[in-house]
């Protein structure tokens, strides 16, 4: 308050977080002070009191979430001002000291709150009235299903004057990266839950509404006057033959509480599941920073609410290895759940994966590898190169492989390609990496995801089974079909010599589709051109078998398309695995 110093957040010195609280003189920059080592996870935002003695500073230090703590300018120890399982952050002091503002997201949205610093009564400011710059009308949206039943949806409102909007109460989310050559802004999306209402300007809206992968995305223009519309969007289902099975869709990787503005809860998860069309959700629990977010909510009993499954799980981080996802563990969660993070007690490489691994395995669970690769591995040229999975495979340590992920699809599949051809099976998994309760980052659930072939209602052993069998596909916007000779992925075709097999291939696609292929031992053998709109097709033929070998059916794109929230469109299949004079693949 005097002027004479700035009190700054910076990373000098810090491994992990945004940096520790420092202050610095105004007129003589060499004059540092640090006040306070802290990993602040972006939010400390300190405030000096009005007074010029204390500090106000937003932080988890030692628990889950983050509270508002008070230190003084010469770094006392803090003293906890709020608590709570939820976040309460970007606090400001009121002119006189005597009250704080803060952001709080305590019902799972955020909210606005004033507290008494003496006697922490609290006061929530709610917005009753509101005055537009512009004339505005009430959009009442349904969305229905082919059988006009309501459905949830993910939707995105552009309004007349360009800008996203969405309900009062809705979590708006936007995606974190986009092509700036195909479109001026990142895409803003909330869940509908079947029906809802957005307030806009007057003037023609535009509107995208999309349930899953499995029915069209639908897209509109209405006109919004003063006195409102009503628009109804039914959408259009996108089925495989049947031949191919019944398939239920999982994602294997969402991180249901990961240090975003919002506050996620298991059944919140489960509503933004059905709104994507998603059969099954497996919370991937692991640590950020010094925190375990969601530890509280493991338990090795699964949720079910709408013919959702909820599946608490875990994700093991190595700064070295690679990272686990470890599904349907019986017994516990696995500590320490990271290794190799340097600088900190756990630098040692140990446990490696392999390890834990075997811990996982020890619980009856599913080991996978996570978003693998983001480039091109060459062994003979890369320098530094310790991702485990070759050798967890070669050990049997690895049980499915996120081909669509967190990565870059078509460099983790060249690395799985390779493995294959040496003979080890490794079925197709895939899982988004979504940051389920942020704002903008890595989603929406289920943008990458795993279809299990099962029979009958949808159950956490089946997929269990199915997912380690291999009878998937994974995808971030194709639907695959794959048959030879009557058999699907995950089976085994024997030959007694090298011959030709009939095979029968299907796709189904929300975008259009440049690349449609199957792939026998990592080489294309049959290219498919696709027709017209380019998102549908259904293809015959017969297929040369020289030797034991493996075949998958692909779909990919080589740019991005706005419609999907990942670096391009990418589909594939399990394996087929084929052995010819009971000669193995090596």
């Amino acid at each position: 308050p005097d002027g004479q110093r700035l009190l700054f957040v910076s990373n000098r010195e810090v491994a992990y977080g945004t940096g520790d609280i420092w202050s610095v003189a105004v007129n003589a920059p060499e004059d540092l002070k640090k006040i306070f080592s802290e990993e602040t996870s972006w939010r400390a935002q300190p405030q000096v009191a009005p007074d010029g003695r204390r500090i106000l500073f937003s932080s988890y230090h030692g628990r889950q979430w983050q509270q508002l703590w008070l230190t003084t300018m010469q770094g006392a120890a803090p003293f906890p001002l709020t608590f709570g399982d939820f976040d309460r952050t970007q606090a400001r002091f009121s002119p006189d000291g005597t009250r704080i503002g803060y952001i709080s997201n305590e019902d799972g949205n955020t909210s606005l709150w004033i507290q008494e610093v003496l006697g922490g009564a609290r006061t929530r400011i709610t917005a009753t009235q509101r005055h537009y710059l512009k004339e505005v009308g009430r959009l009442q949206l349904s969305v229905r299903d082919e059988h006009g039943q309501k459905v949830p949806a993910r939707v995105s409102v552009i309004a007349a004057d360009g800008r996203a909007y969405a309900p009062d109460n809705a979590w708006m989310h936007a995606d974190d990266g986009f092509d700036r050559s195909l479109q001026p802004f990142e895409n803003h999306y909330f869940h509908c839950p079947g029906e809802c209402t957005v307030i806009l300007p007057t003037g023609d809206a535009q509107l995208q509404v999309s349930h899953g992968l499995d029915y069209a995305i639908a897209e509109r223009r209405v006109g919004i006057t003063k006195d409102g519309n009503t628009m109804t969007i039914a959408l259009k289902p996108l089925r495989l033959p049947a031949q191919y099975g019944h398939f239920a869709s999982a994602d294997l990787h969402v991180h249901m509480n990961y240090g975003g503005h919002y506050h996620n809860t298991p059944l919140n998860l489960i509503e933004q599941a059905r709104a994507e069309h998603l059969d099954a959700v497996y919370n991937l629990i692991v640590n950020k920073e010094e925190r375990i977010p969601d530890i509280a909510q493991f338990t090795t009993r699964p949720l079910r609410k709408d013919d959702v499954l909820l599946m608490q799980a875990q994700e093991f981080h190595s700064s070295y290895w690679g990272h686990l996802g470890l599904l349907d563990l019986d017994d516990h969660f696995l500590t320490p759940d990271f290794a190799a993070y340097r600088e900190s007690a756990l630098a040692s490489p140990y446990p490696h994966n392999g390890v834990i691994a075997g811990l996982a395995h020890a619980q009856h669970g599913l080991v996978g590898y996570a978003h693998p690769f983001d480039a091109p591995v060459n062994p003979d040229k890369d320098r530094e190169l310790s991702n485990g999975l070759p050798a967890d495979v070669a050990l049997g340590n690895a049980d499915y492989y996120e081909l669509v992920g967190f990565s870059d699809h078509r460099s983790t599949a060249d690395i799985w390609y390779r493995l294959l051809n040496l003979g080890f099976r490794i079925p197709a998994g895939a899982g988004t990496d979504a940051m389920a309760n942020y704002a903008s980052l890595r989603g929406p659930v289920g943008m990458n995801r795993v279809f299990i072939a099962i029979v009958g209602e949808t159950t956490p052993e089946k997929l269990h089974s199915g997912l380690k069998q291999g009878r998937t596909f994974v995808t971030n916007g194709p639907l695959l079909g794959l048959e030879i000779d009557g058999k699907h992925p995950g089976d085994d075709i024997t030959l007694i010599k090298p011959t030709t097999l009939p095979y029968h291939v299907s796709l189904r696609s929300i975008v259009p589709i440049d690349h449609f292929e199957l792939i026998f031992n990592g080489r294309v053998i049959a290219s498919h051109h696709l027709n017209g709109a380019r998102t549908q097709a259904d293809v015959s033929g017969r297929v040369e078998i020289p030797a034991s070998g493996w075949l998958v059916l692909r779909a990919w794109n080589d740019h991005s398309n706005p419609k999907i929230q990942d670096i391009y469109p990418y589909a594939s299949t399990s394996p087929i695995y084929v052995t010819v004079d009971q000669k193995l693949l090596r």
